[in-house]
């Protein structure tokens, strides 16, 4: 835990930014009856019936300090699918960084081995020797700031019915967007003295 608080409480540098990640499944549903518009003194209306069209799966990266995010829109969620998000976090998204500091929960996929089955050995390890993964405790995963981001995801963006991938990219990309223009982030207040102080049996403490 107090590896995580202390990353937190570092100053910005971006030659070595901390990136927030985590993914999120969402089911995709459609309308068996088109909804009736919105009129003069009547809401939208919808069937409470539906279609369902499977899933995807939602990869979320956050630099608090940098207050910016990317959503990366996939059609399931593998260790081939990390492997691709990672070496696009170092070869696409933050190409200038010296190493990228990486908060995750422990996922089975979320390993180094995972690059390895994706990648040739000399190009994995080359993506893990920009990577340096910090990891959430177990039953832990709060402290990682991207889930405060996925739950505004989930509420601002995706609390539709969306029937396809490209749509929920589209809906995605317009919420990503709008806030990194806003310049919103996150306020993070929970320290290591504060750890020390409330969470004192997990230090032994009585």
């Amino acid at each position: 835990m107090e590896d995580l608080l202390d990353l937190y409480a570092e100053p910005f540098d971006p030659a070595f930014p901390v990136i927030c990640f985590d993914e999120s499944p969402f089911q995709l549903i459609s309308h068996i009856r088109q909804p009736l518009p919105v009129q003069p003194g009547r809401p939208a209306r919808f069937d409470y019936t539906y279609r369902r069209e499977g899933t995807c799966n939602l990869f979320l990266f956050f630099q608090p300090l940098g207050a910016w995010r990317h959503v990366h829109v996939t059609a399931q969620r593998t260790k081939i699918d990390f492997a691709y998000c990672m070496r696009m976090l170092v070869a696409s998204l933050f190409p200038l960084a010296t190493r990228i500091r990486v908060v995750l929960d422990n996922l089975n996929t979320h390993k180094p081995e995972s690059l390895y089955e994706a990648f040739p050995p000399e190009e994995a390890r080359r993506i893990l020797r920009k990577l340096e993964f910090h990891y959430t405790p177990l039953h832990a995963s709060w402290l990682n700031m991207v889930e405060l981001e996925l739950a505004a995801l989930s509420t601002q963006a995706l609390n539709q019915r969306l029937a396809s991938i490209s749509q929920v990219r589209d809906v995605a990309w317009l919420w990503e967007a709008a806030r990194n223009a806003a310049g919103i982030t996150v306020n993070w207040r929970f320290t290591t003295p504060d750890a020390r102080r409330k969470l004192n049996r997990l230090y032994g403490g009585s």
